[in-house]
């Protein structure tokens, strides 16, 4: 019986019930509350279908997600010291903003983002939380420290030199092995200011206004996190932001984490930056002092780790070239010369512990040694903007920080200023993203974070594609037909940030995708699946397959899909959706599956060639930049992975 032609049928779990359990399904059934999904569960269930004699509508009594929630994860305001020497837009300016409103930028620009977001996570530094708001209001509990009068005595000098050295001196204070300014009731107050007014802007059902903050530590090589809480302020404010003054160690994060949850009742994850930058430590096979990785460490890091930020402004990490030399779209976006502040080159054999697909790999190596996989994360996207504006769209980019806001030199302004001059970074190295899809049943925190812990989400590199994935053993082509995917995926396998269950006997995994164009932004080229597995050999392996594509194109001898062309009017900025296509829906079966061998697979999506946000500003403001500095961008997709272990 397929659910497709039943619209009114409730799917539950085939197993039996106990009439204790009998009634937790009931209850969620009725009420839709909370508790059924902070389990997480991301394993792939046999069903049976029950009649719902009281449904007509085929949209009633669906339990599952019926649209992506975009957000940012990854937001910085004037609360961050970093951010605020030089942004003057505060953390309700963020909220506005990311609701839809119009603001004010630092210069003195009007901003406003094309559609509003869904939820936001404002992730000011754990660092001296709230020191420059509080050194520019002359807050009395800073300047009771010697350090504290002595900085606002400099900032509010009128001598325009000595107030921007002093916030230099500030920023390069973040680097201190213990905080200039060790004030926790300062840090306290501004904390619950912060949580206080995200409780302000939360509008369940409308707008999500998740608490978090920035571990930010070992700062040139990048390993920081934003922590995110599923709960409001009377929980959120039973602890404080755990910075790199208390360990530089995320070791010493998670289990602080752990007794968070024990302690309060709560729950929180930490989603990892952007590894591009980490010189190899982000995904790094040992513990963080070197030693061998335990299997303490491995379920920890898999516990509070669910998700990793796979693309941002300081460049995308899902792939690179050398790691990938078969993948034509692995160079994108790449910053691959040195750590984040340029003190030290990478060294090509670092490249494998900073990029998502590696580290996929690598983390079925560790489990096949340890029974545990540190690394099953799914994808997610977001800015770590400095602006207080969460701006991903190319046409809208706004950058990393306020010292430089649109302007004829942006380009060429320096962002990260290396020793090398070599290895300095200018302005038109940023990428205009990313974005964050979570697939959650309501638009409120509990939701969005549960289905963070499911990792079912996606990254984007700034476009806001709708993207289905799922996996199973009974899809078949005609799946591919329905205009309710949503329906057949969840009824016959996982989705995406799922578990497979293990193969029937002459059965291989297949997999449902779909994708639907962002109307404002270019067509669709293609749908590729990444796979990846350990050989018998005991080796990692990588293949991308074409499975789903646009227009008359053929695979050629190869195997490869010829290049689906370039519509792009880089004078003028424009392009036009003449090829490509604003769907794509197939069903794809491994067709080198082994039963006996670990697999991830997840999809990555591709549009068709538009205007990067350099070709907008050279019209804008009637310049002609470099030929290094690129003009086209393919905007792209990246699924949360779907994972296959073999049974014993």
């Amino acid at each position: 019986m397929r659910t497709r032609n039943l619209p009114h049928l409730v799917i539950i779990p085939a197993r039996a019930l106990t009439p204790l359990a009998a009634s937790a399904v009931l209850a969620s059934l009725i009420f839709g509350g909370p508790g059924a999904a902070q389990e997480y569960s991301t394993e792939q269930q046999d069903t049976e279908v029950v009649l719902a004699p009281d449904a007509f509508s085929p949209y009633a009594g669906r339990h599952f997600p019926q649209r992506p929630l975009w957000g940012d994860s990854h937001l910085h305001t004037m609360v961050s010291v970093d951010a605020g020497t030089m942004t003057r837009l505060s953390q309700e300016d963020a909220f506005r903003f990311a609701r839809g409103e119009e603001v004010t930028t630092t210069h003195g620009l009007r901003a406003k983002l094309s559609r509003p977001l869904d939820w936001l996570v404002i992730s000011d530094h754990a660092e001296m939380y709230g020191l420059m708001p509080q050194l520019l209001a002359g807050d009395a509990e800073v300047l009771s420290t010697d350090q504290g009068k002595a900085w606002y005595q400099a900032l509010t000098s009128g001598n325009a030199q000595q107030a921007f050295d002093t916030a230099m001196e500030i920023v390069a204070s973040l680097s201190d092995d213990e905080p200039p300014i060790d004030n926790p009731k300062a840090i306290r107050h501004a904390w619950e200011d912060y949580t206080a007014l995200a409780d302000r802007y939360n509008e369940p059902g409308i707008f999500s206004a998740i608490i978090g903050y920035e571990y930010t530590t070992e700062g040139a090589n990048n390993l920081h996190r934003n922590v995110l809480f599923r709960d409001g302020p009377v929980r959120a404010n039973q602890t404080r932001p755990f910075s790199q003054y208390d360990s530089k160690n995320p070791e010493d994060l998670w289990t602080y984490l752990a007794e968070y949850e024990a302690r309060t009742g709560g729950e929180v994850l930490a989603i990892p930056h952007n590894g591009n930058l980490s010189n190899g430590r982000m995904f790094s096979m040992t513990a963080y002092d070197g030693s061998p990785l335990t299997e303490e460490i491995a379920q920890a890091r898999a516990r509070f780790e669910p998700l990793y930020e796979a693309t941002q402004i300081k460049g995308d990490g899902e792939a690179h070239p050398f790691l990938s030399p078969d993948d034509e779209f692995a160079d994108f976006d790449t910053w691959d010369a040195a750590n984040l502040n340029g003190t030290e080159v990478k060294e090509p054999e670092m490249l494998a512990g900073e990029y998502a697909r590696e580290a996929l790999k690598r983390g079925l190596a560790i489990e096949k040694d340890l029974g545990v996989n540190p690394f099953k994360f799914g994808m997610v996207g977001s800015t770590d903007s400095h602006t207080g504006m969460a701006t991903a769209q190319e046409d809208n980019f706004f950058g990393k920080h306020s010292g430089v806001e649109p302007e004829p030199h942006r380009w060429e302004h320096v962002v990260i200023e290396a020793p090398d001059p070599d290895l300095t970074i200018y302005g038109w190295k940023q990428a205009a993203g990313g974005l964050a899809a979570v697939w959650a049943q309501e638009n409120t925190r509990a939701a969005i974070f549960d289905a963070m812990m499911r990792k079912e989400t996606y990254a984007t590199t700034g476009s806001r594609m709708l993207v289905r994935f799922f996996g199973g053993y009974a899809f078949t082509e005609e799946d591919a037909a329905s205009r309710t995917p949503g329906d057949e995926g969840y009824a016959k396998g996982v989705p995406m940030g799922g578990n497979l269950s293990p193969a029937p006997e002459g059965k291989a995994p297949s997999f449902l995708v779909v994708a639907l164009k962002d109307f404002l932004s270019g067509n669709l080229d293609r749908i590729q699946i990444v796979k990846g597995w350990i050989d018998a050999e005991g080796e990692t392996q990588e293949k991308v397959y074409d499975v789903v594509w646009s227009d008359d194109r053929a695979l050629d001898e190869n195997g490869k899909l010829p290049d689906v062309g370039n519509t792009v009017d880089v004078a003028n900025a424009t392009w036009t959706n003449t090829i490509g296509a604003s769907e794509l829906i197939g069903v794809w079966e491994d067709p080198d599956f082994d039963p006996s061998q670990s697999a991830f697979y997840y999809a990555r999506v591709i549009e068709i060639p538009t205007p990067r946000w350099t070709a907008y500003e050279a019209v804008r403001f009637g310049i002609e930049m470099p030929e290094e500095v690129p003009m086209i961008t393919t905007e792209r997709a990246y699924t949360s992975p779907i994972w296959y272990t073999p049974e014993g």
